[in-house]
């Protein structure tokens, strides 16, 4: 993406990468995708849903591979941004600010920030400089539904 693009063409950016925003997924239990307090929006912990049901589950670095996780962290990533765009419009978004990924690990397993990459990598592509983030990747015993990566996001919304 050329540093020059201007929020407000988001939808654009991701058309122009052929990516197409999933609808929001229902949640798990008593919680809503995303609040918005202020300038910011909240999303919650999106898991990897394609069709109303998980791609995979497991744990990564035992029966799930890290690079498939790293999708499923993609997968995750444009959940979210779905949960944005159905709250406040995406072409709202005037830059990520922090992305948190819980990824199920195998024991031994220290590779969370590779796979988290999968959603921040994502989140460059269609951004750009507004796509940079803080960031935390976190190792966990379990996830919901056995989910092997789980993403949440905060962002800025214009002024």
């Amino acid at each position: 993406m050329t540093q020059g693009m201007q929020a407000g063409s988001w939808h654009a950016r991701l058309a122009e990468l052929g990516i197409r925003l999933p609808p929001v997924a229902a949640p798990v239990a008593s919680y809503v995708p995303a609040v918005r307090t202020g300038d910011l929006v909240f999303t919650s912990g999106q898991l990897p849903f394609v069709d109303g049901g998980l791609r995979r589950t497991g744990k990564v670095g035992g029966s799930v591979d890290p690079e498939d996780a790293a999708a499923d962290a993609k997968l995750c990533a444009l959940n979210a941004l779905a949960a944005v765009d159905n709250l406040v419009g995406l072409d709202q978004v005037a830059r990520i600010v922090r992305v948190v990924g819980y990824v199920a690990s195998a024991e031994g397993f220290s590779g969370q920030p590779r796979v988290v990459n999968g959603a921040s990598e994502l989140l460059g592509k269609v951004f750009g400089e507004a796509g940079r983030h803080a960031r935390s990747a976190i190792g966990v015993a379990e996830l919901p539904l056995g989910a092997p990566v789980e993403i949440e996001l905060t962002v800025e919304l214009r002024g």
